[in-house]
């Protein structure tokens, strides 16, 4: 490998994954409103979840479900395009693999906004796209079955698509690189969500249910899992529908 070339992929990478779509669909859309201060309701409790990131989730609970998808896709594509562009312009070399990491790093601690920003789904899933666009679409569905059906628990759901990515890549690949990409970018994960774990351990060490037909409804990704295991019968829903 170049030397030169890393540095290249990793620094547009970094620098258009340190673009906050979020910041700029606010400030149009709704500039009155604040996006850093986003508090998600424990049900039956007075307790609440402060989520410290600015991203689309964000987006989509102070302006709308909207706004909230357009982010979405202008997030994934800052990621997506310069990967696919390095994977196109470097065949064979795993230079498109280190453009989508640190595509997520700069959403994750953007250098233009005091390095806070989203938790890295969206480009995750963005530079998956161009690495691996199948393997979006069978570790989220996968990651969402086993935290609705199996353990039943929000975050897993929330989290399991990007632990399904190790084996996916693996099996798809057999490439040290590819996997290599899929330990970092969970290791990333985890690390934007600390805040946000910490207080889901302690609120499930309490013993206080966090009923998932109303948390699954603050996310664009939640929404379509909460229809789908309605429809299906695999969640019984005592609450109200949300309105985000």
């Amino acid at each position: 490998m170049n030397p030169l070339t890393v540095l290249l992929a990793a620094v547009v990478g970094y620098l258009l994954g340190s673009i906050s779509f979020a910041r700029l669909v606010g400030k149009l859309a709704a500039p009155q409103e604040d996006l850093t201060k986003t508090e998600i309701p424990v049900p039956d409790s007075d307790e609440k979840i402060n989520m410290g990131s600015i991203s689309a989730t964000t987006v989509s609970m102070h302006i709308g479900p909207k706004y909230g998808f357009l982010t979405v896709v202008l997030d994934m594509l800052k990621v997506a395009l310069p990967t696919l562009a390095f994977r196109l312009l470097y065949p064979g070399e795993p230079y498109f693999l280190m453009a989508a990491a640190t595509g997520m790093v700069g959403h994750i601690w953007p250098v233009y906004h005091r390095f806070k920003g989203g938790r890295g789904l969206s480009a995750m899933y963005g530079g998956m796209f161009a690495i691996d666009w199948i393997g979006v679409f069978a570790t989220s569905l996968g990651g969402a079955f086993l935290g609705m059906f199996v353990f039943r628990d929000i975050l897993v759901a929330y989290m399991g698509g990007l632990w399904l990515l190790i084996p996916w890549l693996w099996f798809r690949t057999y490439d040290p690189w590819h996997i290599t990409y899929a330990v970092v970018v969970n290791v990333l994960f985890v690390l934007s969500m600390i805040s946000e774990i910490k207080q889901y351990i302690r609120f499930k060490r309490e013993r206080k249910d966090i009923d998932l037909s109303v948390t699954m409804q603050y996310t664009a990704m939640g929404r379509g899992m909460y229809k789908m295991a309605k429809r299906f019968g695999f969640l019984k829903d005592k609450s109200q529908s949300v309105e985000v």
